[in-house]
């Protein structure tokens, strides 16, 4: 299988090529990264479709969420027309999408997890856009996989998980007690994504680790299993100063997956893989 990935310097663009690459897979260049290969630009399609890949991974994204609060109409440009473009360009090549996607496209009102089927309720412009990026996928590629996940951390990447550790290396630090989401391991994940192209079940999935996290309670984990000794303060989202709203409580439930036999490890777990590597 012929595989292109935009992104594929980025966090999760790293694990994909790694994992594809791992299951016998072509990886093609270019990686489809900026500067040279930006996806809000036209240009991009004909780039896709004279690779000829059998499949594009879509990773890039403009995921600064605060970023996309105070400029919205850059996030339309890349989460939204710049996912239509890969669009174009994978179904000019007759190639399946797989285009990830996001935990804020739902409005974190929900009492239980969200699944594959809740409604799509973004409250704010970086959940807007990526919603407006699923609606491209499946109307110009009916073989495409949409994958749903939510808080990446891996190695190589700017993440929560290394920011904690920093902030807590320099000194006191206030955290959000009531911010509920799924934590997800990049590679986890990537793994996951080969599985379900494997599959052929097209539609829309929701690939995170299992178990559900506040924002302190995941910083609590990784400060326990790197050994630091934090000096912690709660805080609200309301008492929380951001550019953009943060949907509350958004943890995903992955029913769709599960039943292909898709399933990601406990975030703990996960974490604990991640925290030894880094300390190698």
């Amino acid at each position: 299988m012929r595989v292109a990935v935009t992104g594929g310097r980025g966090q999760l663009g790293r694990q994909v090529r790694r994992a594809f690459g791992e299951a016998g897979c072509e990886v093609l260049e270019p990686l489809l990264d900026r500067p040279a290969h930006d996806i809000a630009d036209l240009a991009i399609i004909d780039t896709i479709a004279a690779m000829r890949p059998d499949l594009v991974v879509h990773c890039a994204a403009m995921t600064d969420v605060d970023g996309c609060a105070r400029d919205p109409d850059a996030a339309l440009r890349v989460n939204a027309l710049g996912t239509r473009n890969v669009a174009l360009g994978a179904r000019r090549a007759g190639a399946a999408l797989v285009a990830i996607s996001t935990n804020e496209v739902f409005s974190g009102t929900a009492r239980s997890p969200y699944d594959e089927w809740s409604p799509v309720e973004p409250i704010n412009p970086y959940g807007r856009s990526k919603a407006i990026g699923e609606a491209f996928v499946r109307q110009l590629v009916p073989e495409s996989y949409i994958v749903r996940t939510a808080w990446l951390f891996g190695p190589g990447g700017n993440n929560f998980v290394t920011k904690m550790i920093a902030r807590a290396k320099a000194g006191p630090i206030t955290i959000v007690a009531d911010e509920v989401g799924s934590p997800t391991y990049a590679p986890d994940l990537a793994d996951a994504l080969v599985a379900l192209v494997h599959t052929g079940a097209y539609g829309t999935y929701h690939l995170v680790n299992e178990g559900v996290a506040s924002r302190l309670e995941f910083a609590q984990a990784i400060f326990a299993l790197a050994g630091i000794e934090a000096d912690v303060t709660p805080t609200t989202l309301a008492q929380w100063p951001r550019a953009s709203q943060v949907p509350p409580r958004t943890p995903l439930r992955n029913l769709a997956g599960a039943v292909l036999g898709i399933r990601l490890r406990p975030w703990r777990e996960a974490l604990a893989a991640y925290l030894s590597i880094e300390a190698a």
